[in-house]
């Protein structure tokens, strides 16, 4: 099995899915301990949809980065959705189903009618679930990816404090001075770089499960804030590289591969948590 590791880690494409995939991971883990919190966490199920929509619209107009579009779109659909929650007639849940929805459809309907690509539901498929695209990395995608990951890790440690008192009580952050609206709009932002970067890695269909799982699993053993998100960050880069790791060796879907081993972890945890309440 080393050699055998030893052999397909030889080669850059493989390194460079391990890179970009434990790093989306990880930014994913940190901003998903406060998106469950603040019981948002399925505003990347929307999202995820929204930029497989635009996926859509940029393969139509044929742009050769689809980035350029990608990304600042994603950015201004999760600061609308974020401010849903609180100051528009349709609130964060059902606007987050009627976006999700809406997207997919919508996207799904411009790659059938205007794409001529040869295999459309290839294409789908891929960008859904996720496919070897995240063995097809360039070293610009790398570069990219390793950038946007510095930043957002940067932003969570430098603004740790303040993400913590909006994300448990946004009344007694106002009161204390803290632009809470500014911070809630930092939050959506991030996570809309992270559904745009983790496109590759799981699909837009399991991107939730990247946000979701290592949060919860830590909460199962863990109560202060700061003990889970370090065991979140942690717990998702092991699953991240087990599962690339899994997927090299038997030849299945990386994105589900890794949400597999994450769903195994989620229930070793709890099962930990459970042991530890009875005891």
């Amino acid at each position: 099995m080393f050699d055998t590791l030893a052999f397909y880690f030889s080669f850059p494409f493989v390194r460079y899915a391990l890179i970009v995939g434990t790093l989306i991971s990880l930014c994913a883990s940190l901003l998903g301990v406060t998106l469950v919190l603040k019981r948002f966490s399925f505003i990347g199920d929307g999202l995820s949809h929204v930029a497989f929509g635009i996926i859509a619209v940029a393969g139509v107009l044929n742009l050769s980065n689809d980035m350029t579009l990608v990304l600042p779109v994603t950015v201004l659909c999760a600061i609308l959705l974020l401010k849903t929650r609180t100051n528009a007639r349709i609130k964060g849940d059902a606007a987050i189903a009627m976006i999700s929805v809406g997207s997919l459809a919508v996207g799904y309907l411009v790659m059938n009618v205007f794409s001529s690509a040869p295999n459309i539901s290839g294409d789908v498929c891929s960008t859904l679930f996720g496919s070897v695209s995240i063995l097809t990395l360039t070293i610009s995608e790398v570069w990219l990816s390793i950038i946007l990951a510095v930043v957002v890790v940067t932003v969570f440690v430098l603004c740790y404090n303040r993400i913590f008192a909006v994300t448990f009580d946004e009344d007694f952050a106002t009161a204390v001075g803290t632009p809470v609206s500014s911070y809630n709009l930092l939050i959506a932002a991030i996570t809309a770089v992270i559904i745009v970067l983790a496109m590759k890695l799981v699909g837009s269909l399991l991107i939730s499960a990247l946000i979701i799982f290592p949060a919860i699993s830590a909460m199962r053993v863990y109560k202060s804030f700061k003990s889970v998100t370090i065991c979140s960050g942690i717990l998702s880069v092991v699953c991240a590289v087990a599962g690339i790791i899994i997927s090299v060796l038997a030849d299945t879907p990386v994105g589900s591969t890794i949400v597999a081993v994450d769903i195994i972890c989620f229930a070793v945890f709890a099962l930990i948590g459970k042991i530890r309440t009875l005891s």
